[in-house]
C-alpha cells in the first residue's frame, strides 16, 4: 500500500549551517538499521523531509520497528506519493487510501494541506476545502472536525505529491554519532542499560567496560552483559566491551582496606580503569546509571569521592531520577527482563555490611595508602587481561 515513509525530525531542523551534517548522519543511521530488514530501500533528503523509499515486497511492522529505534527521528509517516496530474488524480488517491485503511468510516476527520510549490494552481486553504468536499461526498458517514479530528488527511504539495494520514511516534532525541564518544560504565542491573541508552539519544556513540569477578561471578552473568549491551546497541549502533577481570584488585582492597569503604574503593578503581580505556578509545567522558540516594556509593558524598580520580568528566543522566522512572524506560526499551536475572555482579558480591554513606574524601585516600605495595601491578594486569566483545544490535 505505501510506497515511502516520510521521516519527520525535530532539533535538526534548528541547526543552521550544521544542519546538513546532522541529516546526513540521519540518512547514514536509517540505512543501517534497515540492512536488518528484508528488502530494497532508498533513503534520501529532499528539501527539509527524509524519505525512506521502498522497492519490491517488505514487511511493514519490521520497516517501522527498524526506523523506530533511530535516534533523531520523531515521527515516521507511511506516504502514498504520486505525480501531480491534476487535482482529480489527487483526490482519487486521497479516497483510495481512506477506503483502503480505515474499514469503518464512522470518523471525524481534517484536511492539512501544505504547499511546498507555491505555483500550484490551488491555495492550501483552497485544497482543504475542495479534498474535504470529495472525503464527504465518498463517505457521507463521515463528518469533519478541524479541532480534534480523529483522523488528519496531510497533503503535501512537492515535487511529488504526499499523501499520508498515519504519524507512529520516533525515539526522538539527535542521531547517534553526531556528539561523540563516551565510555559507559555497563553492569547487570537496571540502569546503566538506560544511561547508556539516554546519552545515546543525544548523539553520543557508546563503548562500555564491565567488571568480572569470576570465580565470583559466573559466565552467566557475563553473557547477561553482553546481551544487554546488544540490547543498547539496538538503539546506540555496535558497542566495543571491555570485560574486566576484576577479582584480584577487590580481593586486594577487601584484605587491606577497611570493609566498611571497600565499595568506594572498589568504585574507584573502576572508574580509573574504565578512564583508562576511554583516554585509549578517544572518549571524550564516562557515564554512569547513579542516582542520588539510591545506594550506599550514591550519595552526594559517595560521589564527590568517586568523581575525585576521574579526570574525564562524568555523565550520569539518571542522576535525578526515581527508581520507577528508571525502571519505565529500560522496560521500554526491553532491558528490563534481562537486567533482574539473578545473576551477582562484581558489586553485589563484595558489598559491605555496613558501608559508609558519607565518605570522608581524605581518610579514603589514607586507607588507599595500605594499596601501594601490589595496585599498579594489579591495575596493569587487569587492563591487559581485559576481553574485548564488540555488541551488536539483534
Amino acid at each position: 500500500m505505501y510506497q515511502a515513509f516520510l521521516i519527520k525530525y525535530a532539533e535538526i531542523a534548528i541547526k543552521g549551517k550544521n544542519r546538513y551534517l546532522f541529516e546526513d548522519a540521519l540518512v547514514k543511521n536509517i540505512n543501517i538499521n534497515l540492512k536488518q530488514v528484508d528488502g530494497n530501500f532508498n533513503v534520501r533528503k529532499e528539501n527539509g523531509r527524509v524519505y525512506v523509499e521502498t522497492e519490491g515486497d517488505y514487511d511493514f511492522d519490521e520497516v517501522v520497528e527498524a526506523l523506530s529505534r533511530v535516534f533523531g527521528i520523531v515521527g515516521i509517516c507511511p506516504v502514498i506519493m504520486i505525480e501531480d496530474t491534476g487535482f482529480d488524480d489527487m483526490a482519487k488517491a486521497v479516497i483510495d487510501h481512506i477506503n483502503e485503511a480505515y474499514p469503518d468510516k464512522h470518523f471525524t476527520f481534517k484536511v492539512d494541506a501544505r504547499r511546498a510549490r507555491k505555483n500550484y494552481p490551488m491555495t492550501s486553504m483552497e485544497i482543504n476545502a475542495a479534498i474535504g468536499e470529495r472525503i464527504l461526498e465518498a463517505f457521507p458517514e463521515t463528518k469533519v472536525d478541524v479541532h480534534h479530528p480523529q483522523v488528519m488527511i496531510h497533503i503535501e504539495v512537492r515535487p511529488l505529491i504526499n499523501i499520508y494520514s498515519t504519524e507512529i511516534p520516533g525515539p526522538g532525541g539527535m542521531p547517534t554519532g553526531t556528539a561523540g564518544k563516551g565510555m559507559l560504565l555497563l553492569s547487570g542491573g537496571i540502569d546503566s542499560p538506560v544511561a547508556g541508552y539516554m546519552v545515546a539519544k543525544r548523539g553520543v556513540s557508546l563503548e562500555a567496560t564491565y567488571f568480572h569477578a569470576p570465580p565470583y561471578t559466573s559466565e552467566r552473568a557475563k553473557q547477561k552483559v553482553v546481551d544487554l549491551a546488544k540490547k543498547v546497541a539496538r538503539y546506540a549502533g555496535p558497542i566495543k566491551l571491555n570485560i574486566v577481570n576484576f577479582t584480584d584488585i577487590q580481593l586486594y582492597i577487601y584484605e587491606k582496606c577497611p570493609h566498611e569503604e571497600l565499595t568506594i574503593i572498589m568504585r574507584r578503581y573502576m572508574m580509573k580503569i574504565a578512564e583508562h580505556f576511554a583516554k585509549e578509545d578517544g572518549c571524550l567522558g564516562l557515564i554512569t546509571g547513579e542516582s542520588i540516594g539510591q545506594v550506599a556509593s550514591q550519595t552526594m558524598q559517595s560521589l564527590l569521592a568517586t568523581n575525585e580520580v576521574c579526570e574525564l568528566p562524568v555523565y550520569r543522566p539518571l542522576i535525578a531520577f526515581d527508581k520507577n522512572d528508571i525502571v519505565a524506560v529500560s522496560e521500554k526499551i526491553d532491558t528490563y527482563e534481562t537486567s533482574i536475572l539473578p545473576y551477582e555482579d562484581c558489586c553485589t558480591i563484595f558489598v559491605a555490611k555496613h558501608p559508609v554513606t558519607k565518605p570522608n574524601l581524605e581518610r579514603i585516600k589514607k586507607s588507599e595508602l595500605a594499596l601501594n605495595e601490589k595496585i599498579d601491578a594489579l591495575f596493569e594486569e587487569a587492563i591487559a587481561s581485559t576481553e574485548v566483545v564488540i555488541c551488536k544490535g539483534e
